[in-house]
This record gives structure tokens, C-alpha cells and sequence, in this order.
């Protein structure tokens, strides 16, 4: 049984590599905050600064959105060895997300005990954890571009099975390792700052015998993770790194607070204070967020609301795992006891892996709470090995019904996944990434000195940068000429100009008129049909994003 399944593991992984690793140069199209980690990365290893000039940061300015800099340095060799490209942006995560289709076997081992009956006697329940996070569409699609998060998901599941290993085996290396792979998901996203501390706590809640027994080793251990976390903890400390969080934050909606005037107006008298506050509204709408996240449209269905974390008519997981997280639930629930401290921290875990997307006024969110795919594989694979137990224990033609059923029902979602990934997101979401930049670079990139300036529109979210990555553009020029502009209402900033790039709304009547001897390029909307059109751009969809006219 063990030759069968390190044979499966091998396919398995394999599987998980092609599914990261098909045409990810490509599809989907580079975006504003991948193409800002790989120039941001080529700058350092250019002048030692970011784009504006910020020597070695922590947090890296770009947007004015101060993105955590861990997955920044880790791209940098990669920069340097493949050049700058997708490539050396993407490569990382992906196999980062190999590695964690690998971890979640591990920990699902580590889970599986037989001696103290804590599991299901199959050894199906490691390989059927990494097959479902490899075939995931939630971790596929943060897998396949350079997203801080899967990065950090990494980490987290990293330190978490090391410090279980820890727990079971007093290895003071392994605990070591735990400690530093805690500390840099801190540094890689910032939802990883909530999860970890609560992820700790309920550890030390769960296995307090055995931390108390082994309390001086976890005390050093502690007082190390502070001293890695220091330099962070002093970085944000800096007001405008914090602006940048409560302007996503849950209290930048003031909803809550209007909904409190609105019901004291409606209810006079004393209690008013105590029953309409907004405590009491903050509250709920902070667990109205963070249930979202467990709602079945959101897991199963349709998935995020927002284009660039979805795929159209697919949810966060397949709808087979409907049935399989809700035995695997049950199965759980049942061994709830503090005898059974894996479980208990492994619900935990799914409890509080929402709360950073809950604090925002963005829920539910895929984004911020990639994390929850973890607990929540590891629970739907306990629920495919109980069922699989159940068939293999019938008659044959009972279990073979089933398994053929069920296995035609795993191929169908797989199927449709697929399909509705690469043949109709980039269609039906053409604007979910920077499509038909690259093309567009490529062809103006031969005739910019040809014209007094290139007109571009800011249609599309963050062109400058695009512009930066796609041309390499020299960073130390690009530090000395630039202005970041002050913050829109959502808190970002953009780069409007630099050398002869202009990056504004076209509008054509004024715009031929202003700029003479120019390269002028917008959508479709902004340049009428009647101009006179040199050039259309489109994506790699089909979809035409720019019309450039050569005025």
C-alpha cells in the first residue's frame, strides 16, 4: 500500500506541476501588482532601491498600497538568472504551490494516527488531501501568478505542520524552522499578521500539557520570533504604511455608523445607547463578513465577486465537495474532545482563517482568505476517504456503483473547471487582467523616440508600470524623473508621466489638439471609429483594448 501510494503521490504532483505550469507566461496576462514585484525587484538588483528610490524596504511604496516585501526578494533571483519577464515573477508561487500540494500530504500524515485512533483506518486520507489541493481551483488560480498570498499560505502551513512535528517529536530544530517560517509569512501578506498570532493561540489553548512541559524551549522560541518580527513591527509604525490598511479596513465603511443615527432616530430613550451603538453595528457587520465566507454560493457556486479572484460559474471549491466537506464535518464534530487536539485545532484554524478578509469592507473574499483552503481540504479529504471506506466495504456491485459515480461526478467538475478557466475567463472577465498590454508595448516600443510624447490611456489599472516592466526601463532614470500622484479615493497613487509617457483619460477632441507629433492610444470608447486609426491592439481573448492613432 505504501509503494501505491508514493506512486500516486508522484502522479499526483506531477498532475499539480502541468495545471501551475501550462502557458503561465501567458495566461492570463500579466497584472499592475505582478508587473510592480518583478520591476520593483529588477530595481533593487539595479540601484539597491524600489522604484522610488526607497533603499531596501520592508514595505515596498508602489501603488502608494505598501505591499509586504518578502515575495519581492524571493523573486529576485529569478530576475536575475531568467531576466524580467512572467517567468521569474511567477515561477516562485508556482512552485511554492507544489511544495504546498506536497506539505498538505505531510500534514495530513501527521494527522493520521492510527495508534490513538484519532483517524479513519485508510491511508487514503494524505493522497486524497494533496489530490484535491492540486486539482483546487481556489489554489490553482492564486498558484499561477505572483500572489503574495499563496506565498504566505505556504509559510503558514509550513510552520504549522513543523510545530505539530515539534509538539509530537521535541525537536528543537524543527521548531526552529516552525518559528522562522511563521515569521516570514509576517513579512509576505498582511492577512498572515491575524492568522498566525490566533493560530498560535489556539495551540497553546489545545496543547497547553505539552507546552507546559516544554515551556523554556517555546520561551526562547518565542523570544527569537519576536526579534525576526522586530524590524516589521518597527515599519508599522510608520502613519502612511497604516493609513493604507484602515483605508481598506472595516471601519473605512461608515455604514454602521449611519445605520446607528438612522435607528436612534427611529428609537428614543435611554436604551437607544445601548442597543443601537456602534460597537453593536461594527459587530455585526463584521460577522455578517466573516460568514459570507462559509456560504455555499461562495464555496461551491459562483465563487468571488470580484473578476480578478474568479472564475465564471465556479465556486472557491467543486460542487462535489459539497458532499464531501459536510461527511468530513461530521466526522470531525464527532471527535471533538480535548483527546483529540488535532481536530480541534484543525476547526479552529477553519474558524479564524476569514478574519482578516472579515475586518475589510470586502467580503466574502477570496484574496484575503486563500488560508481557508487548507482546513477546508483537509476536511473534504477525511470526507472522500470515508466514503471511499464505505464503498470498498460493500458488495461488488454496490461499491462499484458508487465509486464509478462518484469518480464520474470528480471528472465532471475537474472537466468544467477547466473549460470555464481557459476558454471563457479571459472572455467573460476581459478586463480581470492587463490584457493586450504586452501587445501593445511591443509594437510601440520600436517607435516611441519617433514622437513627442505617447499619449496612453489610464483606463486599464496602472499602465506606467506595465510600461516599466514590459520595457525594462531603466530603473535609476525612472527614480529621478517621476512624481507619484496624490491618493485617489480609494487610496492609491499612480505614475501620470515620465520620459515622453503620458498616462491620462483620452479625450479625443481636446487630446489632438494638446499634443502634436504624439502617439495617441485608447479603448475603444475613447477613439472614434472616424480617426485616423494606425493601429488596432488586441488581447490574446480576442477583446480590443486600445486604438492608437498617430497624430
Amino acid at each position: 500500500m505504501k509503494n501505491i501510494n508514493k506512486i500516486l503521490l508522484i502522479l499526483i504532483i506531477a498532475l499539480a506541476a502541468f495545471l501551475r505550469l501550462y502557458k503561465v507566461d501567458s495566461y492570463p496576462a500579466l497584472n499592475a501588482d505582478e508587473a510592480a514585484i518583478g520591476y520593483n525587484a529588477f530595481s533593487l538588483l539595479e540601484t539597491g532601491k524600489d522604484e522610488h528610490g526607497n533603499p531596501w524596504p520592508i514595505h515596498f511604496q508602489s501603488f502608494n498600497d505598501y505591499k509586504p516585501g518578502f515575495y519581492v526578494y524571493l523573486v529576485m533571483p529569478f530576475v536575475k538568472v531568467l531576466g524580467l519577464n512572467e517567468w521569474s515573477v511567477r515561477l516562485p508561487n508556482v512552485l511554492l504551490g507544489l511544495l504546498s500540494v506536497y506539505l498538505i500530504y505531510l500534514l495530513a500524515r501527521e494527522l493520521y494516527n492510527k495508534d490513538e485512533g484519532l483517524l479513519i483506518k485508510s491511508d487514503l486520507f494524505p493522497v486524497s488531501a494533496a489530490f484535491l489541493l492540486a486539482i483546487s481551483p481556489w489554489h490553482i488560480h492564486f498558484s499561477r501568478g505572483g500572489w503574495e498570498v499563496n506565498t504566505a499560505t505556504f509559510l503558514i502551513t509550513l510552520g504549522f505542520y513543523l510545530l505539530l512535528k515539534y509538539l509530537k517529536g521535541k525537536n528543537i530544530a524543527v521548531l526552529a524552522f516552525s518559528v522562522l517560517s511563521f515569521a516570514l509569512s509576517l513579512y509576505t501578506y498582511h492577512a498572515a499578521r491575524i492568522i498566525v498570532p490566533l493560530l498560535l493561540f489556539g495551540t497553546a489553548l489545545f496543547y497547553f500539557k505539552e507546552i507546559k512541559k516544554n515551556i523554556k524551549q517555546l520561551l526562547v522560541a518565542a523570544i527569537v520570533g519576536l526579534v525576526l518580527v522586530f524590524p516589521l513591527v518597527r515599519d508599522l509604525t510608520k502613519g502612511e504604511i497604516v493609513s493604507r490598511a484602515a483605508g481598506v479596513g472595516l471601519f473605512a465603511d461608515v455604514g454602521p455608523i449611519e445605520k446607528t443615527n438612522e435607528q436612534r432616530m427611529e428609537h428614543h430613550g435611554y436604551t437607544s445607547v445601548f442597543l443601537h451603538n456602534k460597537v453593536v453595528n461594527y459587530g455585526l457587520t463584521f460577522l455578517k463578513n466573516w460568514s459570507a465566507h462559509y456560504h455555499g454560493l461562495f464555496l461551491f457556486v459562483s465563487g468571488d465577486v470580484i473578476q480578478r479572484n474568479a472564475v465564471p460559474e465556479t465556486g472557491q471549491m467543486y460542487l462535489f465537495e459539497i458532499i464531501t466537506v459536510l461527511v468530513g464535518m461530521i466526522f470531525v464534530c464527532r471527535k471533538l474532545n480535548m483527546s483529540s487536539k488535532p481536530f480541534c485545532l484543525l476547526l479552529w484554524w477553519l474558524l479564524i482563517a476569514p478574519v482578516p478578509a472579515a475586518l475589510t469592507f470586502q467580503s466574502p473574499h477570496a484574496l484575503r482568505a486563500q488560508n481557508m483552503i487548507i482546513p477546508l481540504t483537509l476536511i473534504s479529504a477525511l470526507g472522500v476517504s470515508m466514503l471511499i471506506d464505505f464503498a470498498v466495504k460493500r458488495k461488488r456491485l454496490v461499491k462499484n456503483v458508487t465509486l464509478f459515480l462518484f469518480g464520474a461526478l470528480v471528472a465532471w467538475n475537474f472537466g468544467r473547471y477547466l473549460h470555464m478557466y481557459w476558454l471563457h475567463m479571459s472572455k467573460e472577465y476581459p478586463f480581470s487582467s492587463q490584457y493586450g498590454v504586452k501587445e501593445l508595448v511591443d509594437y510601440i516600443d520600436s517607435r516611441d523616440k519617433e514622437y513627442k510624447n505617447i499619449v496612453v490611456t489610464n483606463k486599464y489599472d496602472q499602465p506606467y508600470i506595465l510600461f516599466l516592466f514590459y520595457t525594462k526601463y531603466p530603473p535609476h532614470t525612472f527614480q529621478n524623473e517621476h512624481i507619484l500622484t496624490p491618493r485617489d479615493k480609494y487610496g492609491f497613487s499612480t505614475v501620470d508621466r515620465y520620459s515622453n509617457y503620458v498616462f491620462k483619460s483620452i479625450d479625443w477632441d481636446k487630446d489632438k489638439l494638446l499634443y502634436p507629433d504624439s502617439l495617441i492610444i485608447g479603448s475603444n470608447e475613447e477613439i472614434p471609429d472616424e480617426a485616423n486609426i494606425t493601429k488596432r491592439i488586441y488581447g490574446s481573448n480576442g477583446y480590443l483594448y486600445f486604438k492608437i492613432v498617430s497624430n
